[in-house]
């Protein structure tokens, strides 16, 4: 039973330093804002003249 259990110390420390990367990334990173422009296709096709 004591490997059990600390096994599943490991899970919840790593599960924690998971979730406090995220919240970390989530709140303290600001990201710059851009422009951004994606040609969009027509759905005809080209007319033959």
């Amino acid at each position: 039973m004591p490997t059990l259990f600390r096994f599943l110390l490991v899970v919840a420390i790593l599960a924690g330093l998971g979730f406090a990367a995220m919240f970390a990334l989530a709140t303290l990173v600001d990201p710059d804002p851009r422009e951004i422009s994606v040609p969009v296709q027509t759905s005809r096709p080209p007319s033959s003249s």
